[in-house]
């Protein structure tokens, strides 16, 4: 399959998800990522849901990370040349749906890429090897290619891995984890 039908293929299946499938979903994923050995790091981005797409609901992950006293990084995209600015979340930072319905920070403390130890990646689908589908635009390969080396890149996916490889791009960045509800994906 070529991504543009492995991306029909996941969207499809996401939008027949109902709601409380979704919220299940999310909080098995939270909790499988308690068994991972990544809580003594200090700075961590996350993505904030988009409703609308029946992405992962990431406020289990953020309760997490608030109750470990972590340093929470969220992004602004900048649709012009696909690129994010990171921003660290605090009690006073506002956040606004842009007009794709992703919640962003207006404003807020400027986060470096190379400060961020560990990023949990949106995706549709990924495959045995840890390499994933997102929505096209390449933000995240663009983003994860501004960290450090040893950032942790942790997919987050209702769904279990596709078990045949599928094309990769030259620029696409490759995950050490990803994680489903019922599984924990090692890719190192």
């Amino acid at each position: 399959m070529t991504k543009a039908q492995l991306r029909k293929k996941y969207k499809t299946l996401r939008q027949k998800l109902s709601f409380d499938e979704i919220e299940d979903k999310s909080l098995a994923i939270a909790n499988q990522l308690l068994q991972l050995n990544i809580w003594e790091l200090d700075f961590y981005h996350i993505f904030l849901s988009i409703e609308e797409q029946k992405e992962i609901n990431t406020e289990y992950i953020l309760n997490i990370l608030a109750g470990k006293d972590k340093n929470i990084v969220v992004s602004k995209s900048n649709f012009e040349d696909y690129s994010m600015s990171h921003f660290l979340l605090t009690d006073n930072t506002k956040l606004k749906k842009n007009e794709y319905k992703i919640p962003e920070p207006v404003n807020g403390i400027p986060i470096q890429p190379e400060q961020i130890d560990v990023v949990f990646v949106p995706l549709l689908g990924f495959d045995i090897k840890g390499n994933r589908i997102g929505y096209g635009k390449g933000f995240y390969d663009r983003f994860l290619s501004e960290c450090k080396p040893e950032t942790l890149k942790i997919g987050l996916s209702f769904f279990e891995a596709e078990t045949k490889e599928f094309e990769i791009l030259e620029n696409d960045i490759k995950l050490d984890y990803c994680v489903s509800p019922n599984k924990i994906y090692s890719f190192n």
